[in-house]
Parts: C-alpha cells; sequence; structure tokens
C-alpha cells in the first residue's frame, strides 16, 4: 500500500505521534484480514458484507493517503 510513502509509513509507525494515522492503519490491516477470511468461504450470503467491507476499507485507505500527503507536505517544508 502506496509504495512511495513506504520510508514514511514506517517513520509515522515507528514514532508513534500520529495516533489517527496508526489507528486507520491498524483498522486497514483489520479489514484486509476480514476481506481475505469472507473471500476464502464459499458461501453466497455473504458478498454484502464483503462489498461493505471493502467499501470500509477503501474510506480508511483514502484517509491514510490524506494523513501521508499532508504529512510529507510537512516534512518538505
Amino acid at each position: 500500500m502506496f509504495p512511495e510513502y513506504r520510508d514514511l509509513i514506517t517513520r509515522l509507525k515507528r514514532e508513534g505521534a500520529n495516533t489517527r494515522f496508526l489507528n486507520l492503519f491498524e483498522r486497514h490491516n483489520e479489514l484486509d484480514h476480514q476481506v481475505k477470511a469472507l473471500e476464502n468461504r464459499d458461501v453466497g450470503s455473504i458478498h454484502a458484507e464483503i462489498d461493505m467491507l471493502k467499501k470500509e476499507k477503501l474510506r480508511v485507505k483514502d484517509e491514510l493517503y490524506a494523513i501521508l500527503r499532508q504529512e510529507a507536505a510537512a516534512g518538505s517544508k
């Protein structure tokens, strides 16, 4: 996820100062695991749940990206 921000992600995780970023990063990982677990099941009735989780995951990813852009801009000043 966001290879262009790999170093920044590592720094933000290591420093731990941006708790919003850390919480979103953890939530994204949780959602990713949930989606993968559901996709591995062969039950047609879970498609709606998978779609809901994917939408939440995308929302979280968008927030993470916004934070990364903001942090990158602040670091280049």
